[in-house]
């Protein structure tokens, strides 16, 4: 008889502990991907066409780039025209800022085009974040775009039609990326790892006692039999 409820103990034990192990299979699941998902979206880096505000990390590839025609001599830092290609054949200009001390990276393209070499280079893409252009770079801008862009696709630009062709901010690709804090990417992998470890330890769990608990009880209540039948 007890090795009946001994072997009905067992078995309800093992109906618990996988009733358990699928619940936290699930939660385990749930939670995965939500932190991949998070992880994603705090990783992501946006084309320069996605960017939002200046928070937002971005890229963009160029295939033509020129000479500086603003330089910040305390930063040494140099504002250059660039075109970045799209794959439908259309090109758009922009601006961007770079650390005048790494130009040898971007030499070979501002060489191809100035025509200073035949050798067409791959584009380049750059990283960095949007900073607004303010008032004194679009002058500047308006003033050197002429000497950039050829004067068959030359169109007049002035401050009333600046943002519709060179946007209202440049790319500094002298910031690197930021490595913020993501509160709700902590959490979550807080709760799966204690998921994660509640998970083993069902499956590990040897513990006789609860084996046991059906017996210990009926004991107990023999002995409070016996102690009614003297009274």
């Amino acid at each position: 008889m007890k090795k009946n409820k001994k072997s009905n103990n067992n078995e309800k034990r093992l109906a618990v502990k996988l009733a358990l192990c699928i619940i936290y299979l699930i939660i385990i699941t749930i939670l995965f991907v939500c932190s991949y998902n998070l992880f994603n979206e705090e990783n992501k880096i946006l084309s320069w066409s996605e960017v939002e505000n200046v928070e937002d990390y971005t890229y963009m590839e160029i295939s033509k780039m020129s000479e500086k025609f603003a330089y910040y001599k305390e930063a040494n830092i140099g504002i250059h025209f660039v075109i970045e290609k799209e794959d439908t054949g259309q090109w758009h200009t922009y601006l961007i800022a770079i650390d005048e001390s790494k130009y040898d990276k971007y030499k070979e393209i501002i060489d191809y085009t100035y025509e200073r070499t035949d050798k067409q280079p791959k584009p380049m893409k750059i990283y960095g974040y949007p900073v607004n252009t303010t008032d004194e770079l679009k002058n500047l801008a308006i003033k050197n775009i002429k000497n950039f862009v050829p004067a068959s696709n030359e169109v007049k630009i002035t401050k009333e039609n600046y943002e519709d062709y060179l946007t209202n901010s440049y790319l500094d690709t002298t910031k690197e990326k930021k490595d913020s804090f993501n509160i709700l990417l902590f959490i979550t992998l807080i709760l799966l790892v204690v998921v994660i470890l509640l998970f083993i330890i069902t499956l590990l769990d040897r513990d006789k006692i609860v084996d046991n608990i059906d017996e210990k009880i009926e004991k107990e209540l023999d002995k409070a039999k016996s102690l009614f039948k003297k009274k």
